[in-house]
C-alpha cells in the first residue's frame, strides 16, 4: 500500500513545466540523508516541535472564543417599551397590530418579546458580561452576532490562501513573525471595540492572522519530523487544541468580563516571537544553501552531533552549491502538473465536507440545549475522535484510514436522513408517542457517531496534504485545504443567520459530496513511511497503489506500472523516428503500449 516515488520522473514543457536539476542530489534527500547525517528526529527537532504546542493551546482558546465573547444569554425583559423605544418602534408595533389581525401567532409572539427598553441578562458560560450583553444584541439585533462569527471565518479564509503562498515565498517564519504582530495589534484593539461594527472589523483582521500563525506552525511542525514521527506528532498537537477547548470554560470563568478574557488569549503571543528558526526543508528545496549551512551548524551542535569527519559527503556538496541563486515556487504552479493538483482537489473537498457535515451533526446534538453542557460533549467527542485514529491509521495508512471515516459518515448521515423517516411508519403509526421518542434517540446516535468520525476526516484531509504536497508549494497547498475547510465551518453561522431555512437540503447535499469523496480518495497515493516530497517533481512521482491485495491482479505489472508512468505523452511518431536518437528498446513503451 506504499506509494510509488518515481526517480526518473521528468515531464516535459508542453505537460507541465515541472523540472529538477540534479534530481538525486544528497541535499534534495531530506529524511533520508540530511536529517540522519544531523542527528535524525533529535534534541533540537523535539524541542522545537514540543514548543509549537503552546501556541497551539492559544489558537484554540481563540478559535473557540466564539461560544463565550457571543454566546446568546438567557434574557428577560425587566422594562416592556411603551413608548416605541428600545427595539422596538411606533411603525414595529403598528405592524406587529397588523400581524396579529391576520392570525400570524408566532412570529406576533416574537414581536412582542423584542417590545421592551430594558433587559436582564443571565450567561451560562461563566461571564457576567460579554459582546451581547454589552451592546444588547437581541431581537432586532441579532444578526450582528451571526455576522461577527462570519467575519472570523473569512478571515482565516483569506489568511489561510494568501499567507500559504507567502510562507513559500518568503519563508514560514517571516510570515510567522508577522502574523504574530498583527494579531497583538487587532487582538488587543478588539478588547477596546467601541460598537459592534468595530469589533466585527477587528475580528476579521484577528482571524486572517490567526490562520497565518496556525498555517505556519502546522507546515513547521511536519517539516521537522521524520516520517514515523509526523503522524504521531501531529495527533499529540490536536490533542492539546481539544485540551484548550476544555480549558476556555475555566477561563472565562476566571475572567468574568470578555475583555480581560480577550487580553488573556492574545497577550501571550508577544512569547513566540524570538521562538522558532527557519525550516531546514524549506531552505534545501529552495537552495537557500548559505542560510541551510548555518542552520545545519546550530542543528549538529544542538544534537550533538560531529559533523567534521562528513563521511555522507553532505556538507562538501553543500559547499560546492552556496553559489546556486534561490529559485521559489508558486501554488499556481499546480495547475500545470498532472497529479498533484488532483490530489489536493479531492483533499479539499474532504476538507470541506468533513467540516462542513460536521455541523449538521452537531445541530441535532446542541439542539435545545439550555446550558454549555454540549459544549463539553463536542470536545469529548472530539477527543475521543483523535484518539482512535492512532489505530486506524496505523493499520489501513492514510488512504485507508481516510476511507474508512468517510464511509462512516456517509453511513451516518444517510441513516438519519432516511432511516429516521422509516422508523415507525408502519408498526408505531398509531403511537406519535414512542415514534418520536425513536426518532429522537436514532437521530442523536448517528450524530455522534457522525461527528467522530467527520472530526477523523477533517484531521486527516490537513495532514494528507502536508505530506503528498512538496515543500517548494507545501504552505499554499495546505492552506488551499484549510481555506477549504474553513468554507466548511462558514455554514454554521450561514445557517443560523437565516434561521436554519434550507438546513434539509444543505445536508442532503453535504452527504452526496461524502459519496463522491469515497469514489476519489481511493486514487490518492499512500505516504505512510514515506519521505516527503522537495520539489513538484518529487511530488509527481508519487504514484497511486492497489488499495485492496487483490486489485493489483487487475492492473499492470508493477515494472509496467513504474514504465507506464514514465509516459510523457510523447507523439508516436517522435518516439520511433531514428533521427531524433528516440529509438524504444525491446522493453520500452509507447503512450502505455509495450513496442517489443
Amino acid at each position: 500500500m506504499d506509494s510509488v516515488r518515481l526517480d526518473a520522473l521528468n515531464p516535459p514543457a508542453e505537460n507541465g513545466n515541472v523540472s529538477q536539476s540534479d534530481a538525486h542530489k544528497r541535499l534534495a534527500q531530506v529524511d533520508s540523508v540530511v536529517l540522519p547525517f544531523l542527528g535524525g528526529f533529535g534534541r533540537y527537532q523535539r524541542r522545537l516541535v514540543a514548543l509549537t504546542w503552546i501556541p497551539a493551546v492559544l489558537i484554540s482558546f481563540s478559535q473557540f472564543s466564539d461560544y463565550f465573547l457571543l454566546g446568546q444569554p438567557d434574557k428577560k425583559c425587566v422594562r416592556p417599551d411603551e413608548g416605541g423605544g428600545g427595539n422596538g418602534t411606533g411603525a414595529g408595533r403598528d405592524l406587529l397590530s397588523e400581524l396579529m389581525a391576520n392570525g400570524t401567532g408566532l412570529e406576533s409572539a416574537h414581536g412582542t418579546a423584542c417590545l421592551c427598553s430594558e433587559w436582564r441578562f443571565e450567561l451560562q458560560s461563566g461571564l457576567q458580561q460579554n459582546v451581547v450583553t454589552r451592546w444588547t444584541l437581541v431581537c432586532d439585533g441579532e444578526w450582528k452576532v451571526h455576522i461577527a462569527k462570519f467575519s472570523l471565518l473569512v478571515g482565516s479564509i483569506f489568511g489561510y490562501v494568501l499567507m500559504g503562498a507567502v510562507a513559500d515565498w518568503l519563508g514560514r517564519i517571516p510570515v510567522l513573525l508577522v502574523s504574530v504582530l498583527s494579531v497583538l495589534v487587532f487582538g488587543l484593539a478588539m478588547a477596546f471595540s467601541v460598537d459592534m461594527a468595530m469589533f466585527s472589523t477587528l475580528r476579521f483582521f484577528e482571524g486572517f492572522c490567526l490562520a497565518a500563525i496556525r498555517l505556519s506552525l502546522y507546515v513547521l511542525r511536519i517539516e521537522l519530523c521524520l516520517p514515523k514521527w509526523r503522524f504521531s506528532m501531529t495527533m499529540i498537537t490536536n490533542l492539546i487544541m481539544v485540551g484548550g477547548q476544555l480549558l476556555m470554560p475555566g477561563l472565562a470563568a476566571l475572567c468574568r468580563d470578555w475583555q480581560i478574557l480577550q487580553i488573556i488569549i492574545i497577550a501571550p503571543f508577544v512569547f513566540m516571537l524570538p521562538m522558532f528558526p527557519e525550516s531546514l526543508r524549506w531552505l534545501l528545496a529552495t537552495q537557500h544553501y548559505q542560510r541551510a549551512k548555518q542552520q545545519m551548524h546550530r542543528i549538529s551542535k544542538s544534537n550533538r552531533v560531529d559533523t567534521t569527519t562528513d563521511p555522507s559527503g553532505i556538507l562538501s556538496e553543500l559547499e560546492a552549491e552556496l553559489q546556486q541563486r534561490p529559485e521559489t515556487c508558486c501554488v499556481t504552479q499546480l495547475r500545470s502538473t498532472r497529479n498533484l493538483w488532483k490530489n489536493t482537489v479531492v483533499l479539499c473537498v474532504n476538507s470541506l465536507t468533513g467540516y462542513g457535515i460536521h455541523h449538521c451533526f452537531a445541530r441535532s446534538v446542541v439542539e435545545g440545549s439550555a446550558t454549555h453542557l454540549h459544549y463539553y460533549a463536542l470536545a469529548a467527542i472530539a477527543t475521543a475522535s483523535c484518539i482512535v485514529v492512532f489505530p486506524v491509521v496505523g493499520g489501513f495508512g492514510r488512504r485507508g484510514g481516510l476511507l474508512t471515516f468517510m464511509i462512516i459518515t456517509a453511513l451516518a448521515s444517510l441513516l438519519q436522513l432516511g432511516l429516521l423517516n422509516l422508523i415507525g411508519k408502519y408498526s408505531l403509526r398509531h403511537d406519535e408517542v414512542l415514534r418520536d421518542t425513536l426518532n429522537e434517540r436514532f437521530s442523536y446516535a448517528f450524530s455522534i457517531i457522525g461527528m467522530f468520525s467527520s472530526h477523523a476526516v477533517s484531521t486527516l484531509s490537513i495532514f494528507y496534504c502536508a505530506e503528498i504536497t512538496p515543500t517548494v508549494i507545501r504552505g499554499g497547498g495546505v492552506g488551499l485545504v484549510l481555506a477549504s475547510a474553513g468554507f466548511g465551518m462558514l455554514t454554521a453561522p450561514l445557517m443560523e443567520l437565516h434561521n436554519q431555512k434550507g438546513f434539509f437540503l444543505h445536508h442532503v447535499i453535504l452527504t452526496c459530496c461524502t459519496l463522491l469523496c469515497i469514489i476519489c480518495i481511493p486514487l490518492l497515493p499512500e505516504t505512510r513511511g514515506q519521505p516527503l516530497p522537495e520539489t513538484l517533481a518529487d511530488g509527481e512521482g508519487l504514484q497511486r497503489r492497489p488499495l485492496l491485495p487483490g486489485e493489483q491482479h487487475h492492473l499492470l505489472a508493477v515494472t509496467d506500472v513504474r514504465e507506464y508512468s514514465r509516459v510523457q505523452d510523447t507523439p508516436l511518431h517522435q518516439a520511433v523516428n531514428p533521427g531524433n536518437g528516440t529509438v524504444p528498446s525491446n522493453n520500452s513503451t509507447a503512450n502505455g503500449v509495450r513496442t517489443s
